[in-house]
């Protein structure tokens, strides 16, 4: 499986009195595919998986699979706290058509590199989807090692890594480490240009819920080598990337998405909501975006 173009990590909407708002969260599918996008990874980290219960959780992944099924490619985030959740997750998000899966260790048990081996060749041997693995120490506390991804790319269905642990020189020794049939993909927004530059063509983005078009074009413009085109619009959302990474980012995501006529609602704890001034700052460098 090739993945190609940006794929959005799509919010979960809610509704003032904290529902799933799954009219919002179809426009927003509907109108990232419009802008560009290759496609939606649904129940990623920025859609708030760990807050949704059982039915919500159905109710978002049927929602983006209707919405966008057959148009781009479909990506279910399978993370959970132990393996045979992620399978019974796996076994859903098949059941329900997706293209492919998203997997990352999991969180708080701290794996050994032994253990993080056997989670992913177990829910790899549980499931015929293509499975992304999804590196981001900072939220799971420990990391894929180099030689570990080394060893799991040789499992047919593991295609591929989103690589968010913020260090470049790790994304660069994976990248020239040039592994068969296996995919490099940015997940660290405010590097996807050093991506893009080391040919890396697929980014998922949190930040492309709110510059989808603008993210599609730079990595199109990257493939064609129309650098400076892809140095302009990197330069032109850098503030509102930078404002994201800092902080907050899964609250600026969501009130980004007002560029698309959507209110997004606020988060589920336990994030707790931007602040007046916080969130007037983060518009402010919004409006100020001449793209």
């Amino acid at each position: 499986m090739k993945i190609e173009g940006v794929l959005v990590p799509i919010i979960t909407p809610f509704t003032a009195d904290g529902q799933v708002n799954a009219a919002a969260l179809t426009q927003l599918v509907k109108h990232f595919i419009d802008e560009g996008v290759g496609g939606i990874v649904a129940c990623g980290t920025t859609g708030e998986y760990y807050a949704l219960d059982a039915q919500e959780r159905e109710l978002v992944l049927r929602t983006v699979a209707d919405a966008a099924k057959g148009r781009v490619t479909i990506v279910a985030g399978i993370n959970a706290l132990s393996t045979p959740t992620s399978i019974a997750y796996a076994k859903q998000a098949q059941a329900l058509g997706y293209d492919a899966l998203m997997l990352a260790t999991p969180p708080y048990s701290l794996p050994e590199q032994a253990g993080i081996m056997r989670h992913f060749q177990t829910v790899a041997a549980a499931t015929p989807l293509p499975i992304i693995l999804y590196d981001f120490p900072q939220r799971v506390g420990v990391q894929i090692a180099i030689e570990t991804v080394i060893e799991l790319a040789k499992i047919p269905n593991i295609v591929g890594i989103k690589e968010s642990s913020g260090n470049f020189n790790r994304a660069l020794a994976l990248i020239q480490a040039d592994i068969p049939d296996f995919q490099i993909i940015s997940g660290s927004d405010d590097m996807a240009a050093d991506f893009l530059f080391w040919g890396v063509r697929c980014w998922i983005s949190g930040g492309a819920n709110v510059f989808p078009g603008e993210q599609a074009r730079m990595v199109k413009a990257a493939a064609e080598g129309r650098w400076d085109e892809v140095r302009a619009l990197m330069r032109g959302m850098y503030p509102v990337i930078l404002a994201m990474e800092s902080g907050d980012y899964n609250q600026k995501a969501k009130l980004g998405c007002r560029r698309h006529g959507v209110e997004a609602g606020t988060v589920r704890l336990p994030l707790a909501p931007l602040s007046d001034e916080a969130a007037q700052e983060f518009l402010a460098a919004l409006n100020a975006y001449q793209g």
